[in-house]
């Protein structure tokens, strides 16, 4: 299996591809960064890729793996990221 590009190679590419340096492109990845996470609250879209969504997690029950014994487990807020079409059929060929 390939390795993850790292935060660098990720903005090595960038760089590459827009005829920037790569401090500027290391800049702009972590201003999109800032920006998904401001704006994650209400649905932040990366066109092409997918969409970061908070999504609220009803109650419900569980089990301790390790005893068996049923635990609580308590309603929360927890954030997604839904693939796009067109990302899912790019990868998968479809």
């Amino acid at each position: 299996m390939a390795k993850a590009l790292s935060k660098s190679q990720l903005a090595g590419e960038i760089a590459t591809k827009a005829e920037l340096s790569k401090k500027q492109a290391v800049e702009i990845l972590e201003h999109l960064a800032s920006l998904a996470y401001k704006h994650a609250k209400n649905t932040f879209v990366l066109p092409g890729l997918g969409k970061l969504v908070l999504v609220n997690r009803k109650a419900r029950i569980g089990r301790n793996p390790a005893t068996g014994e049923q635990i609580n487990i308590p309603a929360k807020r927890v954030v997604k990221f839904r693939v796009a079409k067109a990302a899912k059929d790019a990868i998968l060929g479809g």
